[in-house]
C-alpha cells in the first residue's frame, strides 16, 4: 500500500486535481514526470508545471517537469523517453489533461470540438500506447484516466453532446486498453466523482463562486486515486470507478472534511453533471 519509488507520468498537472494526484503519491516518495504547456504564468490560473514540480520536491517526491503538447506525436515520445531516462522505467500513467466546453451543438465552435477530441480522447490513447512498452516491465502498472462512466442519459448528453463525446471517449479508450493489456498485467481504469470539484474549471465554466462552494477539495479526488493506484494490477481492471465508492471500499464513510467550505451538508453539494 504505497508508491514508494513508482514512476507516474501525467498529461497535465499544473493545478487542480493532477497537481493533488501527483502531491498525493509525492508524499509515499513516488517520482512524478508531467507532460504539459503550462511553461510561463497563465493571468488568470495559478501554476505552472515549474511550480508544480517545486510543490511535489517539497512534498518528499522527485518532480520532472516536461513542457510540451499531449496532441502532439513527438512531444509524447519524448516524455516517454525522458521519464525512463530520468527515472528508470514507468509504473502508472495518468490521463488528467481535459479540455472542457459545455456549448450546446449549435453554440460549439468546430475548433473546440476538435480541441476536445484531441487532447480528451487521442491524448488519452496516445499517452497510453506509448507507455505500454515500459508498463509491460513494471512491477504493479496503471492507467488511470479521469473520466466518467458511460451513462448517457438524456438529461446531460443532450446538455453539452461535444464535451459528452470526449469524455465519454477518453473512457472508452481506456477500457479498452484495459482488454487489450489484460494479458500483459496492465491494469486500465476511470475514476470520476459523485460531486463537482473546487478547480478552476468550475469557478469559470460551470457557475464561479455559487458552485465552487458546494464543491469538495481536489483532496478527495487524489486519496481515492492512491488507493486505485496502490491496487494490484492483475485483478483491478476495466472499472469505471467513483471516487466516493473507491473511499468507502477503503473504509472511508466520512467525506465532510473534504468540502471546499467546511460544514457544507452532502445535501448541497452540487452534483456532477454525468451522475446526477
Amino acid at each position: 500500500m504505497s508508491l514508494a519509488g513508482k514512476t507516474i507520468l501525467m498529461s497535465g498537472g499544473s493545478r487542480g486535481i493532477g497537481l493533488a494526484i501527483a502531491l498525493r503519491a509525492a508524499a509515499d516518495g513516488a517520482n512524478i514526470a508531467m507532460l504539459a504547456k503550462t511553461d510561463t504564468p497563465h493571468p488568470k490560473l495559478e501554476g505552472t508545471i515549474h511550480t508544480a514540480a517545486e510543490q511535489i520536491r517539497a512534498a518528499g517526491g522527485q518532480a520532472l517537469a516536461i513542457v510540451g503538447d499531449v496532441r502532439d506525436d513527438s512531444d509524447i515520445t519524448e516524455a516517454v523517453m525522458k521519464t525512463q531516462g530520468e527515472f528508470g522505467g514507468i509504473d502508472i500513467v495518468v490521463n488528467n489533461a481535459s479540455v472542457i466546453d459545455l456549448s450546446r451543438s449549435l453554440d460549439l465552435d468546430p475548433k473546440k470540438y476538435d480541441l476536445m477530441q484531441d487532447v480528451n480522447v487521442r491524448g488519452t490513447f496516445m499517452l497510453s500506447r506509448a507507455a505500454v512498452p515500459m508498463l509491460k516491465d513494471a512491477e504493479n502498472p496503471h492507467i488511470l484516466s479521469l473520466s466518467p462512466p458511460l451513462n448517457p442519459t438524456p438529461k446531460w448528453l443532450g446538455a453539452h453532446t461535444g464535451y459528452t463525446l470526449a469524455k465519454f471517449g477518453m473512457t472508452m479508450a481506456t477500457l479498452g486498453l484495459a482488454a487489450e493489456f489484460a494479458r500483459d498485467g496492465i491494469a486500465a481504469n476511470t475514476l470520476w466523482p459523485r460531486t463537482t470539484i473546487a478547480t478552476a474549471a468550475v469557478q469559470n465554466l460551470l457557475g464561479g463562486d455559487k458552485v465552487m462552494a458546494a464543491s469538495r477539495t481536489p483532496d478527495i479526488y487524489a486519496d481515492a486515486a492512491y488507493q486505485v493506484l496502490v491496487q494490484p494490477a492483475g485483478s483491478y481492471t476495466g472499472q469505471t470507478l467513483i471516487v466516493e465508492d473507491v473511499l468507502e471500499t477503503a473504509g472511508v464513510t466520512d467525506f465532510s472534511g473534504y468540502a471546499a467550505i467546511p460544514g457544507t451538508p452532502d445535501a448541497a453539494l452540487f452534483p456532477d453533471i454525468f451522475l446526477d
